[in-house]
């Protein structure tokens, strides 16, 4: 193929697809098969519990749970640059959810709101995950417009490992511990390869569920070091 030939991508603006965020973007998003790419992006099996959902006298934009670890997710839309308002909206909403995972998908991440959002990742458990997450439309020519998500703000695993080690000794010991048998675990399971899936990232804590594929239910592994069980 002669390199003339190629198509050139272009980016197209969000607003001549979804005019308006609430009656169009947010239900469009909320689609299992949409749910599904996003998720793809970020590592997460998602799937719509409502749409819409009220939280006292607010109401979230999309409640999902993720399948792989039996946990809330909460989603917040904003068809804009970041702000304060929404800022504040995604905080009230996971507290009044209790959602692990918050994602917040704009069309454009300002600087100080992606620090907000690295700080949370950092003061926050390791089962609490914050994403900044900017949505943008492409297409070739006359080809059908597609979505892409591109991560802004993830968990920073690296930096929450550091935190653990220079901590205090022998909880550092303990959760590198933990670590390291949840990992073998996961191999185990992954080599195994019946119907418990062990494509889960491992956490510094004594215990982990796993998915069996009901929504009901799931399997759980406990550990306890001082007792020398699991």
């Amino acid at each position: 193929m002669e390199i003339s030939e190629l198509g050139r991508l272009e980016q197209v603006d969000v607003r001549t697809v979804w005019t308006n965020e609430a009656s169009e973007f947010t239900p469009w998003l909320a689609r299992q098969e949409n749910l599904k790419i996003l998720g793809e992006t970020l590592g997460l099996s998602l799937e719509t519990e409502s749409v819409e959902r009220e939280v006292g006298s607010f109401r979230a934009d999309i409640v999902c749970s993720d399948t792989n670890t039996d946990t809330t997710v909460l989603i917040e839309n904003q068809l804009a640059r970041t702000d304060h308002d929404h800022l504040g909206k995604l905080l009230t909403y996971a507290a009044g959810l209790q959602a692990k995972t918050v994602l917040w998908i704009v069309t454009q991440v300002r600087d100080e709101h992606r620090a907000a959002l690295d700080w949370l990742n950092t003061i926050t458990p390791d089962d609490f995950s914050f994403f900044g997450v900017e949505i943008e439309l492409l297409r070739i020519g006359v080809s059908p417009i597609a979505p892409r998500f591109n991560i802004v703000s993830m968990p920073n695993d690296w930096s929450r490992s550091v935190g653990i080690v220079t901590g205090n000794r022998a909880t550092s010991e303990t959760k590198l511990m933990q670590l390291e048998y949840w990992d073998g675990l996961q191999s185990v399971l992954n080599d195994f390869n019946g119907s418990v899936s062990g494509n889960k990232k491992p956490q510094p804590k004594g215990w982990m569920t796993y998915a069996i594929g009901r929504g009901d239910l799931c399997l759980a592994a406990a550990m306890q070091i001082k007792q020398r069980w699991v």
